[in-house]
């Protein structure tokens, strides 16, 4: 009897170890989660040089310690940060139209994807190229996403777009939409572009409407 009580005992210590471990990696990815948000954010108003661990710490609310942790150098932080990012802006790109909707209104996936470029993500992004143009540990991964993220935009602007592919121009067509997507984000940088970026967007959807429509009618 006392050998059945004591492996019941055991079994409901073990219990509650899984118990506790449960709850402790929860805190773990969410901390995990806000170092990681707090870095992109950090990027996006203050730059590489402004980006500290420190700083990324505070933002996210916790100690230096915990940020260590985590992620033991700052090359560790922002190289997870990039993935993170890339990450994130793939997700953007799926939630423009989530029900699968095609190119009903192409200004509509014009202004979509434009949005994508002069957000927050982007200005982290883009503040990773920059970095990553003087920090050799981080230069690999930058690239190596950003060419994953660059193809997976195509592919989804092609799909919004209803275009065809096949057709002369068209993926030159969809790329360059794309290029002026990225011109109007950095151009954003330095100051409001609303009014112009809205004239622009206008423009390029009719342009799109002439290309596209003649190669898929």
């Amino acid at each position: 009897m006392g050998a059945v009580n004591a492996v019941n005992t055991a079994s409901a210590a073990g219990s509650g170890d899984r118990g506790d471990r449960a709850p402790k990696q929860d805190r773990s990815r969410a901390t995990r989660q806000r170092l990681l948000e707090a870095a992109v954010a950090c990027l996006a108003e203050h730059g590489w040089a402004g980006s500290t661990v420190a700083a990324v710490a505070e933002r996210a609310g916790v100690s230096r310690g915990a940020a260590q942790h985590h992620f033991p150098t700052r090359e560790d932080l922002f190289t997870a940060a990039v993935e993170f990012v890339a990450e994130e802006r793939s997700l953007a790109l799926r939630a423009l139209f989530p029900d699968g909707a095609t190119a009903g209104d192409r200004r509509a996936v014009v202004r979509a994807l434009v949005d994508l470029y002069t957000g927050p993500l982007f200005r982290a992004a883009l503040h990773l190229w920059v970095a990553a143009s003087d920090e050799d540990q981080l230069r690999p991964r930058v690239t190596e996403l950003e060419a994953r993220v660059g193809r997976e935009t195509h592919r989804i602007a092609v799909d919004l777009l209803a275009a065809d592919e096949s057709a002369p121009g068209v993926r030159e067509t969809v790329q360059g939409l794309l290029d002026m997507a990225r011109g109007l984000g950095l151009a954003n940088l330095l100051t409001d572009d609303a009014a112009r970026r809205e004239r622009v967007v206008t423009q390029w959807a009719a342009l799109l409407e002439d290309a596209l429509g003649r190669v898929t009618d």
